[in-house]
């Protein structure tokens, strides 16, 4: 007998003939666009941007099923009124004319909160300020190779919601989920992964400590059988564990915990009973960086309870990593460039630059998310010979560099670039055979590009160029 999703079913009666608003057109929420017309919602589209601005084929969408839109710098104006609102996650749930509409009734949600709420199976999220999405694809390989059928989604790959009707109870979704969808969410996944915890889009949250308060949420609704697995490096994730309502698994890269996944001598160990059980050694791992040995350490935990670990193994043995992240672009003259344009924040540069034993030519610097980048500075003294500034935060780098510099009586050759073409014929000229050219941003894209994807995919274009 086939399965019946009876809540997807309830869900789509409700839906039917609702007046529902869409706000914000990020990848999250066009499907729903389509669902939603098809089901007979009477939708209204909302978003930041001016009309001449929404691609053309989302525009040709929206007016093919007759929806009304708001669209430029007022356009929740007309939030009046809905029996429910889907919110992408660039829309924060503290703007008053969403708290307006919530106190009057409306039932406020996202594509992502939905469909943890209607799927049959079991969920496995993931969260963290670095390493999320190479955790989640990683955790999703290992139970691809073990013959589950599995969704990967949430802040990366597709929106899931309109394919529950795919899934069935023995299946798993696998979620990446940031800090702004996670915000207000009252439901957690079954097992949970905090990968870190560190300051980042401060430019958006009111303060650091909602943006931790968010970051929990991932793990806070779960009852006693839930699964949570916690970086113990992290102060702010080993205290978490306090707050667990469930199982708690670490892991750690600089403790020899008595219970956990560890890295220890270069070996991954599950320690276990006062056992340490040798699982793999570091060098068969393919992904650069001490930073994704935790990455590693975190995906065998979750998937712990559900594959067994020579299974893993294989998976991890396979797995290259992900785009733009610490990604091998070509080797030229002797010189090997990467591409980390996920480097969105100075702990991910750190971490990338701390992958490599060669010296570095580093290019950094992007739209500024207010971050301090004085812990920047030490590793850029130790790992680069050349650093190669652009965009909002060259000036804050290179300050925090010059600091450093005074400090330890030393220098580098610092380059400060107008246009981001400029970075990459300089790091051509400088770089020398041997050299690591490592474009890590530690900042945000947003000044010059739509997202961290696009950066990378212009930084590749323009070394294949060379």
């Amino acid at each position: 007998m086939d399965y019946i999703n009876e809540k997807l079913n309830e869900l789509n009666n409700y839906l039917r003939n609702r007046k529902v608003a869409i706000i914000g057109l990020g990848i999250s929420n066009i499907p729903l666009l389509e669902y939603l017309h098809n089901l007979g919602a009477r939708v209204t589209v909302f978003d930041d941007k001016e009309v001449d601005d929404i691609p053309k084929e989302i525009m040709d969408k929206v007016v093919s099923y007759s929806m009304e839109f708001s669209f430029g710098k007022n356009n929740l104006d007309k939030l009046n009124n809905f029996d429910i609102i889907f919110r992408s996650p660039s829309c924060m749930l503290n703007k008053e004319e969403i708290i307006k509409e919530e106190k009057r009734g409306a039932i406020i949600t996202s594509e992502i909160e939905l469909l943890m709420k209607i799927c049959p199976c079991k969920i496995i999220g993931v969260t963290g300020s670095d390493g999320k999405t190479t955790t989640a694809t990683l955790i999703y390989s290992i139970l691809k190779k073990a013959g589950y059928k599995c969704f990967l989604g949430g802040n990366i790959g597709i929106p899931l919601f309109t394919r529950v009707n795919e899934m069935k109870p023995e299946d798993i979704v696998v979620l990446e989920i940031s800090s702004f969808q996670l915000m207000g969410m009252e439901i957690s996944p079954d097992i949970s992964v905090i990968t870190n915890i560190s300051p980042n889009h401060l430019n958006v949250h009111k303060s650091y400590e909602e943006y931790i308060d968010a970051k929990k949420n991932i793990f806070k609704f779960q009852d006693d059988k839930g699964i949570v697995v916690l970086n113990y490096d992290n102060e702010i994730t080993r205290k978490c564990a306090n707050e667990a309502n469930g199982k708690v698994i670490f892991f750690s890269r600089k403790e020899k915990l008595e219970d956990g996944i560890i890295v220890d001598e270069n070996i991954i160990k599950e320690c276990k009973d006062k056992l340490r059980r040798h699982i793999m050694q570091t060098k068969d791992i393919q992904i650069r960086g001490s930073h994704n040995y935790e990455n590693v350490c975190a995906a065998i935990a979750a998937t712990s309870s559900l594959v067994n670990i020579e299974t893993a193994i294989e998976a991890i043995k396979e797995f290259k990593g992900v785009e733009h992240r610490i990604e091998f672009i070509r080797e030229i003259n002797g010189v090997k460039w990467y591409n980390d344009s996920i480097g969105t924040s100075p702990t991910r540069t750190m971490a990338g630059l701390n992958s490599f034993d060669e010296r570095i030519v580093l290019i950094a610097g992007g739209y500024d998310k207010h971050l301090d980048y004085a812990p920047l500075a030490k590793p850029i003294l130790d790992n680069v010979d050349t650093l190669i500034l652009f965009g909002q935060t060259a000036e804050k780098i290179f300050n925090a560099v010059k600091d450093e510099e005074e400090k330890q009586n030393k220098n580098i050759k610092i380059y400060m670039c107008d246009e981001f073409n400029q970075t990459v014929i300089i790091a051509n000229k400088v770089a020398k055979p041997g050299q690591i050219v490592l474009f890590s941003p530690a900042s945000a894209g947003f000044d010059l590009f739509k997202n961290f994807e696009e950066r990378g995919n212009k930084f590749k274009e323009l070394v294949n160029k060379l």
